[in-house]
């Protein structure tokens, strides 16, 4: 079975077939999804499909393009969902410096970052890490998170080698996705190369990125063999092995999600 990571099942590209899609999983080797939420609306609709499909886990959270909502009042409702059975993480959380160039706005970003961790920490929840061209700032914010007995696992992974084995060091996982497929993913392939497989993670970012043969299309968990199948044959062990390690990993790491009876 297949341990899905990040999705955004709670995404209007879904609505045509949600149901019939999210039903289909179980049959289609996918064992265990986490949706995540990014605003405090998509957080809210993570926690709803959670509690309508016994296989799917929420994370709650705020991505760099809602840290305007990081109000003490929504900080409280975050805290009140942690403590539900089926939240098992908060994110995506993180900077995101790739179209935002004002310095009071990434001020903002790194502020509602610093408060998700302190939340994290207080409710000993892993964190899904959203960082994207801000490698410095949450290098230095995460080791402090780290060193405090912080964990989690940096999504979509997009830096260097070198510094993905730092977070492993740190006891940080590495996400992997679609990226892994494409013809220009050379540095992901050398990251999984370089990092060991204990730490390496699935997860599609659905309805986005999906992989190739599909790149373009709308994403979805039951696209994750691409990434097994390259994950394996980078590693040289089986797609088999593969699945197994990472949903070892994925169990290990959000540690509420219950196993396969």
């Amino acid at each position: 079975m297949i341990f899905e990571t990040h999705a955004h099942y709670e995404d209007e590209k879904f609505d045509p077939d949600r149901a019939e899609l999210l039903s289909s999983m179980g049959q289609k080797g996918i064992g265990r999804i986490i949706n995540v939420g990014s605003s405090m609306e998509t957080s809210e609709k993570s926690m709803d499909l959670a509690h309508h499909y016994p296989f799917i886990y929420a994370a709650v959270g705020l991505h760099p393009d809602a840290v305007r909502e990081a109000t003490e009042e929504n900080i409280d409702r975050l805290r009140a969902w942690c403590r539900d059975p089926k939240a098992v993480a908060i994110g995506e959380i993180g900077p995101d410096y790739h179209y935002e160039k004002d310095p009071e706005v990434r001020q903002l970003q790194l502020t509602a970052f610093r408060k998700q961790l302190d939340l994290a920490l207080e409710e000993k929840l892993p964190v899904i890490v959203h960082s994207r061209e801000a490698a410095k700032d949450t290098m230095e914010i995460l080791t402090d998170f780290a060193e405090k007995g912080g964990r989690g696992v940096v999504h979509c992974y997009s830096y260097s080698p070198d510094q993905a084995l730092e977070y492993v060091k740190m006891g940080f996982f590495i996400g992997v996705g679609g990226v892994i497929t494409f013809k220009n993913g050379k540095k992901l392939r050398k990251t999984v190369e370089d990092i060991p497989m204990d730490h390496i993670l699935l997860e599609t970012d659905c309805p986005y990125m999906a992989p190739e043969p599909h790149r373009g299309e709308r994403n979805s968990s039951l696209y994750i063999p691409y990434m097994v199948k390259a994950i394996s044959e980078i590693k040289g062990i089986s797609t088999e092995e593969v699945e197994d390690i990472t949903w070892e990993n994925a169990m290990r790491l959000f540690n509420r999600v219950k196993d396969v009876n």
